[in-house]
């Protein structure tokens, strides 16, 4: 089953082995349509403005104007109309996580790929530089899938995490260790085992 969820920061447990822990909101998702193959799509409230295509398929599905995102997710349910069911994360103990990584912009090589650099002597005029990329006769360009400086993160990014615990009332669930992507960031959940 997969769920979509809003990632809430990160804190830790007051045990005596003190573990880290990641905080994820269940985002309230309805099912529109569901698919022969156990797939539906299914709208959740998301802060994005409305347009006319959005509102079309709000009076398709019969939905408020707060349900306004739509995605295709493995769903428990049997009959569209209804929310999401969520008693299969009550039982499980293993999630896999999909979020997007934080977005750096354009970042040199040592950043982006770990280059050691230059040495800091004066004169050396080699300090973040990537160095030679090619060679000048064979074969005559740069070669695909050459290292250098370029756009960094904002890639998706799958984990698996433990639940620690699972607060249904208020749809707050607590993970072990640390899920990609900033506070705030919308991902899926799917359950594992």
């Amino acid at each position: 089953m997969e769920y979509i969820v809003e990632k809430i920061g990160m804190s830790r447990t007051v045990s005596a082995p003190s573990v880290p822990v990641t905080l994820l909101k269940l985002i309230p998702a309805k099912v529109c349509a569901l698919g022969s193959d156990g797939k539906a799509i299914v709208a959740y409230a998301h802060t994005k403005a409305a347009n006319k295509a959005i509102a079309g398929q709000q009076a398709k599905y019969g939905l408020s104007k707060e349900f306004n995102s739509f995605a295709t997710l493995s769903v428990a349910n049997t009959e569209a109309g209804g929310d999401v069911d969520v008693s299969a994360l009550k039982e499980a103990k293993l999630l896999k996580v999909s979020f997007n990584t934080k977005g750096r912009g354009f970042q040199g090589v040592i950043k982006r790929h770990g280059f050691s650099g230059g040495p800091k002597s004066h004169g050396s005029r080699f300090h973040r530089r990537p160095g030679s990329i090619g060679n000048c006769e064979w074969p005559g360009r740069v070669q695909p899938g050459m290292k250098m400086a370029g756009h960094y993160g904002n890639e998706k990014t799958t984990v698996k995490n433990e639940i620690i615990s699972f607060d249904e009332a208020n749809g707050v669930l607590v993970l072990k260790g640390s899920v990609p992507g900033f506070n705030g960031a919308m991902g899926r959940i799917k359950v594992v085992k």
